[in-house]
């Protein structure tokens, strides 16, 4: 399920995995920390929906390390479209 991961934007390129995991855990338990290099965002896998609301509510709009942070719940991938137009 879904509901348990969390994109969390506006990050300063020097945040660590580590340093989110110790930020969410004080609101439940992390199961994963990934940071998309070079892009200013992670995702952050919490053990359960309440902890990822939970998480949410107090972090979304949060100063964390300079910035306000971005916390939302993560969107599953978009599909690739199988269509393979000609662009003009």
């Amino acid at each position: 399920m879904q509901a348990t991961k969390l994109y969390v934007g506006n990050l300063v390129f020097s945040v660590t995995s580590k340093d989110l995991e110790e930020l969410f855990s004080q609101h439940g338990t992390v199961k994963e920390a990934k940071i998309i290099q070079g892009k200013g965002f992670a995702f952050v896998e919490m053990s359960s929906q309440l902890e990822a609301e939970r998480a949410k509510a107090a972090l979304d709009n949060s100063e964390f390390k300079g910035l306000n942070l971005k916390v939302q719940s993560a969107k599953p991938p978009k599909k690739q479209s199988s269509r393979r137009g000609f662009r003009r």
